[in-house]
């Protein structure tokens, strides 16, 4: 995981005279306690915990009110859909102009403080979701803000990379263990959650606890403690980052004005022609992002619906594909900090269009096309073989991307260019989920339906032959 041992950098003064100097080291463990904070978000709120439970929560109001109980499944489905939409609508149009307004000021940490604090608000709102009184609209108003707080802290704090080290070469392992440092974080919060909270259909937790606090089961109190969990988590994890992180002293930054922000980012926008190599990388990170976010979101659906699994089944695969992805994200950030971001990200897009190709040919009695003996566990164990495939592989990507983005981007406009790529991120967020559907609806099969994930890989792959390792911006 991330190495205490790396060079020591000379250390940096604050940009508050009269403040101690913070070292090298303080700074990077500081920037990887952010991953360790933030990733819970992602592992209890949008995947294994909060998201099920909306689910489960919104279709029982929905029966109650005299739905027919598949028409309120698909509903409140839709539902969580339009909530994602808006959040991630949000933060494609805020994310460059907030970015660039942060490069002309030369202050990001007031931008960090104030997302984190949506993120805790939002996260911990998540309480007040009770079955008895439960309300679509609050759940996902609580629900969005925590995840806009959470993107944007991503964008800014992501933004401090290139100043961690003097090397460019370092960044990468830096990157990767920041990233493996997360999933290890998600991976233990998610733990304690299922081990002392989160009661089973005994009652009990998978410890076999009763929940702590007294947390009563009838009301969904024991998994809506996720979000105070996952608030307070955030709130504690986060006070390395900012004790040893600070805004470098800019001589010619303004104050903080919207209008030179957006004129800044309009500029950037009509100046990209003049940078193939930025603008090959935002297009191509935009179709493999995408297609990762649909393996992310669709694998436990696939693993529902075709190989007839468990939530539990499920939640175990979860697990293995984050511990998978730690591991391999410190393994990748090393390789990357010999060989470069570029070969990384082909690598792991290879891999990952392998791997949407055995899930393709999963079914419960056949592997690649192989008949299998009835009741063969074969497609069971190639499916863990699967998520353990992309939580290496898609763990290693993104933590080698965010490196690359430093490469492709103005040193100067560095915020910017991370609004930019959450843009990129976020443009076409649909693609994935529109085009598996009309996938599945064309063949009339739910395994069928997700090969167009493999295409959106392939496509990135494509575009990145125009993206030069060390970017426009350096020679």
């Amino acid at each position: 995981m991330p190495d205490p041992r790396q060079p020591a950098l000379p250390a940096t003064e604050s940009s508050d005279t009269g403040r101690p100097m913070i070292s090298a080291r303080k700074r990077i463990w500081g920037w990887y306690f952010f991953d360790w904070a933030s990733q819970p978000y992602n592992t209890l709120l949008l995947t294994f915990i909060f998201g099920p439970y909306f689910a489960q929560t919104a279709t029982a109001a929905l029966v109650a009110e005299g739905m027919d109980v598949a028409a309120a499944k698909a509903q409140a489905q839709a539902y969580w859909g339009y909530g994602l939409t808006a959040a991630g609508i949000s933060i494609a149009v805020l994310a460059p102009i907030l970015g660039a307004v942060a490069d002309s000021s030369g202050k990001r940490l007031p931008w960090v403080w104030f997302f984190s604090a949506l993120y805790v608000v939002g996260a911990g709102g998540l309480w007040w979701t009770a079955p008895d009184d439960f309300s679509v609209i609050w759940a996902l108003f609580f629900f969005g803000i925590g995840l806009i707080g959470m993107e944007f802290t991503t964008i800014f704090t992501n933004s401090y990379l290139p100043e961690l080290h003097d090397d460019p070469n370092e960044r990468g392992r830096i990157s990767g263990s920041g990233w493996a440092f997360g999933y290890l974080g998600g991976v233990l919060a998610l733990i304690l959650m299922l081990a002392l909270f989160q009661a089973g259909d005994t009652g009990r937790t998978i410890a076999g606890l009763t929940p702590l606090f007294g947390l009563d089961v009838e009301t969904g109190a024991d998994t809506r403690i996720v979000g105070p969990l996952t608030a307070l988590w955030f709130a504690v994890f986060m006070i390395p980052f900012f004790l040893y992180t600070r805004d470098r002293v800019d001589p010619n930054a303004t104050v903080f004005k919207l209008g030179a922000g957006i004129r800044d980012l309009w500029r950037t926008l009509k100046n990209l022609p003049q940078h193939p190599s930025l603008l090959a990388y935002l297009g191509s990170s935009m179709f493999y992002r995408d297609a990762l976010n649909g393996l992310y979101t669709f694998g436990g659906i696939y693993a529902l619906g075709v190989l007839n699994w468990s939530i539990t089944e499920i939640g175990v695969f979860g697990i293995l594909a984050a511990i998978s992805g730690a591991f391999f994200c410190w393994v990748g950030g090393r390789i990357d900090r010999r060989i470069g971001p570029k070969p990384v990200i082909v690598t792991c897009c290879v891999a990952l269009i392998l791997t949407s190709g055995l899930i393709i040919s999963l079914t419960p009695t056949s592997v690649l096309g192989v008949t299998l003996s009835e009741g063969s566990s074969l497609p069971d164990i190639m499916f863990y073989v699967a998520g353990a495939l992309i939580g290496a592989a898609g763990g290693v990507l993104q933590a080698s991307s965010r490196n690359m983005m430093t490469h492709q981007a103005d040193p100067h406009r560095m915020t910017e260019a991370f609004g930019l790529y959450a843009l990129s991120g976020k443009a076409t967020s649909f693609l994935a989920p529109a085009l598996i559907a009309l996938a599945s609806d064309i063949s009339g099969s739910q395994r069928l339906g997700i090969t167009p994930v493999a295409g959106l890989f392939i496509l990135g792959l494509i575009l990145l032959a125009w993206v030069k390792p060390k970017g426009d911006f350096q020679t």
